[in-house]
Order: structure tokens, then sequence, then C-alpha cells
């Protein structure tokens, strides 16, 4: 097998509480990629034309993360990767991290899966580097492992898969660009002692939520009292689909990483296509453009199939 086809899930970063540690994967949307071996050293690069994505490997997600991991391979190897991209660039979609992680994920099937889901996350913060200038891995890790995951550490690696009750996700992208390195600069430097307090309160309280199919505890913890006063200014409309959509019965939710995409969690079916109403009904009567989402918690992660 020399040539694959990819499918890299949109994850969604911080899950309102959890800034840089807790992520989970989404069924749909996802970046399709086609990656090849090819007899030369290096990589090649190409992408649609929906977006003007960098050729040169060092500045493309997916070619850092690529150099990462043929550094590790030690040997000479040669890539080429074409990204069909559907989760926009700056849609806190976890764009840059379906490239990345979709490239160490095809790159490993091909040579054989030599290397671990720990060693390929490393790898792909090469690429969350690129696109923010930093290393994190709250969208990286849940595209690759799948499902719901907890980072303990990033330095040391230390991830923890959360299992997780049956969940819709309803999400609305507000068609404006929130870039992640904008979205930090803005975060305050200090917190208050009695923030961080009720912050790991309701970190706990998530990750016990899930652990115990728990979705009225699930639902008290989705509260964010310190990133998310700041960031939500950055989205119109935010208060309002937030409020609205749980009076309508969903669970909770709130910025989908660093914005300006909004997801919320449901119990049910119904209840989410209520939600994906709201949003739409605030979104029109702002005169914004919009995407909106209704899908479930993508267990699998990237997806890799061979290709004829």
């Amino acid at each position: 097998m020399n040539k694959v086809t990819i499918h890299a899930p949109a994850t969604i970063a911080n899950l309102v509480c959890g800034f840089d540690i807790l992520g989970l994967a989404l069924e749909a949307p996802y970046d399709i990629m086609e990656m090849r071996l090819k007899e030369e050293p290096g990589i090649t690069l190409s992408s649609s034309a929906a977006y003007d994505l960098p050729t040169n490997p060092e500045d493309n997600v997916a070619g850092a993360s690529l150099l990462a991991l043929m550094e590790a391979y030690g040997k000479p190897i040669g890539f080429h990767v074409h990204i069909d991209k559907q989760i926009k660039p700056g849609s806190g979609l976890g764009s840059s991290a379906a490239s990345s992680a979709g490239a160490v994920v095809g790159a490993n099937h091909l040579l054989g899966n030599i290397f671990s889901k720990e060693d390929l996350v490393r790898f792909a913060m090469n690429g969350e580097k690129v696109a923010s200038g930093v290393k994190h891995a709250d969208n990286i890790t849940p595209c690759i492992y799948g499902g719901v995951t907890l980072i303990r550490s990033i330095f040391p690696l230390d991830i923890v898969p959360l299992a997780a009750p049956p969940l819709y996700v309803t999400v609305v992208h507000p068609q404006i660009e929130v870039k992640t390195s904008d979205a930090r600069q803005i975060l305050r430097k200090e917190v208050l002692l009695k923030d961080a307090i009720k912050q790991w309160g309701n970190i706990a309280g998530l990750v016990s939520g899930f652990l115990k199919n728990d979705y009225g505890l699930i639902g008290r913890s989705l509260e964010d009292v310190i990133i998310e006063p700041v960031r939500s200014i950055l989205i119109p409309g935010f208060d309002e689909v937030k409020q609205h959509c749980k009076d309508a019965g969903a669970l909770g939710g709130g910025i989908s990483g660093s914005g300006p995409s909004i997801f919320m969690l449901s119990e049910q079916a119904s209840t989410a296509q209520k939600v994906e109403a709201i949003m739409k009904q605030v979104y029109e009567r702002l005169g914004i453009d919009y995407r909106t989402y209704v899908t479930t918690i993508g267990s699998a992660g990237v997806r890799v199939e061979p290709m004829c």
C-alpha cells in the first residue's frame, strides 16, 4: 500500500471550562486528505481551490507535523499530501489540528503503524505551533484518539481518554474569523483564586459527569468564569445564543476552541435540532452569514482507507 485517503474530523477544544486540557472529536465535518509515498525524499503539498494553503512544508501545519515524524523515522522518505479542506481555518473547529493529525496518522499507516498515538500527538503539535505560535494538544488529541480526551500534561505528554454518554452536538459557525493567536493575546495573565477554585470544580464536575453518564452534572459543569467572559466579546450574538439554547433544553455549551463557532450539547436529537433552529434565528436577525452542524461525538478520530 502506498496511497491512502484520510478523513480528519473537526474537534471542539476546551469544552467550556477545560482550557487547553479537554477536547472532543465530532462525527462531522471533516477534512479529506490524500497521501502517497513518493520515490524522492521530502514533502510536497497541494490543496483544493477553496483555501490558499502554504506549499512550503515548514509553513504548512501538515508539513510541519510530517517533518517531525520524518525526523523521528530517521530514514529517507517522501510524501505527497493533497488537502481538501472542509473545516474552515479560523472557525474554532480544529482546522489546523485536522490537517496536522490527519497527516501524521496517514503517514504512520503507510509506514506500518510504527508510532504510537502519543507519538503522533507529539508530532502533530508542531503543526499547532505553526498555526498559533503555541504547542497545544486539546484539538490534536481527540482528533487522533477519538471521543473525549483529557490532556493532564503537555511536558511530559500525559493523555487520558475519557468515556462519555451519548451526546448530540449542535454547532453554529458565524462566518467571521477569530485567529487563535489573537484570541490568546486578549486573555488575562492572572486570575483570582476564587475564580480558579470555581473553575477547578467545574472541570472535575464535567469529567465526573462524563464518566458517570450524569447529564445533569455535565450541564451544571459547563461553566467558564475565566476565558469565556473575555473571548465572548469577539463573537456577535454569543450571549443570546447560549441563553436561548439552554432555555430550549440544551445541557449547556460555549465557545468552540477560540471561536467564533459556538457549540451546545444535548441529550436528545430533538433538542439538538431545536437548538440549531435557535442559532439560525439569531444570526439571520443579526444579518451574519453562518453554517450549522447537528452531529454527535466522533468515537473513531482520524480514519484512514487504502486507495486503489
